[in-house]
């Protein structure tokens, strides 16, 4: 605490008041003791109590004089006598285990606070309050309440209510318009959709309030307004496997492999005070549906009911999700400050990211999502800030989310044992205009890793393996060199609504593609162009295989009518003429590795340059190996499998670039 500030002074005020407190019940010897002084006591007897905000509130009425002092028949309760409305901290009430009916002597320094438009009086700074039992009373209370715990009724009260910030609208309590779309599928089956359930309550703006007020249980009677800051698919296993306790997961229903697509609809959402939330929604029929639900969804505001608290994660226990919300923080709008007048705005920019975050799921057979799609992009929502890959290859930082738009080159499927294809990670080499133009110290290729967690559209994946297309990267993460489709990482076809330039030069590529030329510095995993002299030939490493020449089929099998002819299982036809497709392997001397060995596997449907080479070693038997030593070869494009310093040797593969 700041030496001489407000908040030490208000610690030192509390230690005073709670050993004060303290000193003057020691003074209490039993709870039938009453101290002689009478000045000030305020005298009540509690007729009801409830809970507010932590604080007990009892409904009491007045007394002239301590029953005690009173004869039986004049400790009757008058009707005139006022009624008050007395408050008691949590600790006071439990110290003093007050009930309906019992008698409370309040000691100085109590206060009175006279509420405008109110008619009933609040008594505050109850801390010096004792409890006065009549004495033939007093053992059978003791014996009757001994050992039975009171059950004090909870007021939930709204802090938007308290400091009237909740501005209702009144289309909450008005028929929902027709492009009102609920994620839940139960919508749809209401027997009365005119009626909408979410119309029936108040709305709250504070994601933390709706935590804190209906527990773990599940929100049944209220909702709470937010802004939808992302949208994305995760993997129904990731989902399974990231929010567990111990052993035992706490998703709601088991995960099978019937579902093929397997992926969960998520929205990463954000409420006036900055607090952030991942509501897990139903499963997707279709990976198809995450690019509209993005462009529809994303910047709108929406309504959250039934969910209920799958897991309270935080930083360290999930890096993936705090390196999105740290890429949405600071916010661009002053947010509220709870109990604090939201005409001083405060400063955004000095406000610390969310150390902790609430993972949210649906509850089955309710209705929990509605969205306004015609309502105004939220000025809380920060859309991507979008980069060139330049920009990015300069960030000093680790695990920063970054966005950017890319010409897919070539992709290739990582190799990993006992790893079925679907799960496989995917490596794509993307270039932009920011690349390709003439700058010293930058590839003009990147690698980008695609992780089996990042969720793919099957039309994305069609648009990367033709790779005719510009691919939208949002939200991938950047760090130690290296750029990750991770969790929560999504590929678009289409430019975002919404999206900050950041200065970038988005421009698409008109010119061939450029790749770096092989030297000193690549690295395996990469792909560049190739040039150089043939020192070598691995002839027992050549060969060659018929292929369909309608679908490329390479496994065809001997005709059964006719076993001269090929025939192809795919198209169920007779191959007439095959497409031979030949594999060779040569050594080639290359002036920038002039110290390496750079060994080359050559096919012959991509090889322009060593067509007729390979034409002839393999097919002219009379051919000698020699005459094609010294020949000049390039440029070729290629991929780099392993560079090794002993032997100094870069084993290489010829490709096609989409």
């Amino acid at each position: 605490l700041c030496r001489g500030g407000l908040a030490e002074r208000l610690c030192r005020l509390q230690n005073r008041e709670r050993s004060a407190i303290s000193f003057w019940r020691h003074q209490c010897i039993s709870d039938d003791k009453i101290p002689s002084d009478k000045s000030g006591v305020l005298i009540v007897k509690i007729l009801e109590i409830f809970e507010e905000c932590t604080i007990q509130v009892a409904i009491c009425q007045q007394l002239e004089q301590s029953p005690v002092t009173l004869s039986p028949e004049d400790a009757v309760i008058k009707a005139e006598e006022p009624i008050l409305k007395v408050l008691f901290t949590r600790e006071t009430a439990a110290h003093l285990k007050i009930r309906p009916q019992d008698v409370i002597h309040i000691y100085p320094p109590w206060q009175k606070l006279l509420l405008q438009n109110a008619g009933v009086p609040v008594i505050m700074n109850t801390y010096f309050s004792q409890k006065v039992l009549l004495s033939e009373h007093s053992e059978a209370r003791k014996k009757t309440y001994g050992l039975t715990k009171m059950l004090i009724r909870k007021n939930i009260i709204s802090l938007a209510q308290t400091f009237r910030l909740d501005d209702l609208d009144d289309k909450l309590h008005q028929e929902p318009s027709d492009n009102q779309v609920a994620c839940a599928p139960q919508i749809h089956n209401n027997s009365d959709s005119k009626q909408h359930p979410l119309a029936l309550s108040a709305v709250n703006d504070s994601l933390l309030e709706m935590v804190e007020s209906q527990g773990v249980v599940g929100w049944r009677e209220v909702q709470v307004r937010v802004v939808i800051q992302r949208v994305y698919c995760l993997p129904a296993r990731e989902w399974c496997r990231s929010y567990t306790q111990g052993n035992k997961p706490l998703c709601a229903t088991p995960v099978t492999n019937s579902d093929p697509p397997n992926v969960r609809l998520c929205l990463l959402v954000q409420d006036a005070y900055g607090m952030f939330s991942e509501v897990q929604l139903q499963s997707l029929s279709s990976t198809d549906d995450i690019e509209q639900y993005c462009r529809r969804w994303e910047g709108k505001s929406c309504c959250l009911a039934g969910m209920k608290i799958l897991q309270r994660t935080t930083r360290g226990r999930a890096l993936g999700l705090f390196s999105l919300i740290d890429s949405l923080w600071p916010p661009v709008v002053p947010l509220k400050v709870p109990g604090q007048s939201q005409d001083s705005e405060m400063m955004t920019t000095k406000l610390p990211p969310p150390s902790f975050c609430y993972i949210l799921t649906v509850q089955s057979g309710e209705i929990h999502v509605e969205v306004d799609e015609e309502e105004q992009i939220s000025n809380l929502y920060q859309p991507p800030a979008v980069h060139g890959l330049k920009e990015i290859l300069r960030i000093d930082g680790c695990n920063e989310r970054c966005s950017f738009w890319a010409q897919v080159l070539y992709q290739r499927l990582q190799t990993k044992h006992n790893v079925p294809i679907d799960q496989r990670d995917i490596l794509l080499f993307v270039t932009d205009s920011t690349l390709q133009n003439v700058v010293p110290g930058f590839p003009k290729v990147v690698a980008v890793s695609v992780t089996a967690l990042c969720v793919l559209s099957m039309e994305t994946r069609e648009a990367l393996s033709a790779g005719s297309r510009l691919v939208f990267f949002k939200d991938a993460l950047w760090g130690n060199g290296r750029i990750i489709c991770v969790e929560r990482t999504v590929l678009l076809l289409q430019k975002p609504l919404l999206c900050l330039a950041a200065g970038a030069d988005l421009s698409e590529l008109t010119g061939p593609v450029r790749l770096d030329e092989l030297d000193s510095t690549t690295q395996a995993n990469s792909i560049c162009a190739l040039r150089g002299t043939v020192v070598g030939v691995n002839e027992s490493t050549a060969f060659s295989w018929p292929t369909c020449d309608r679908c490329g089929n390479g496994k065809l099998e001997l005709c059964p009518q006719d076993r001269e002819l090929l025939y192809c299982n795919q198209c169920s036809e007779v191959v007439t003429t095959p497409v031979l497709k030949m594999q060779l392997e040569v050594f080639l001397s290359c002036p920038s590795r002039s110290q390496s060995t750079v060994k080359v596997k050559v096919w012959h449907e991509v090889s322009v340059a060593l067509f007729v080479l390979l034409t002839m070693l393999l097919f002219l038997q009379t051919y000698e190996v020699q005459s094609v030593l010294g020949k000049e070869v390039g440029l070729l494009n290629c991929y780099v499998h392993s560079v090794t310093s002993h032997p100094n040797c870069v084993a290489l593969e010829e490709i096609v670039l989409l």
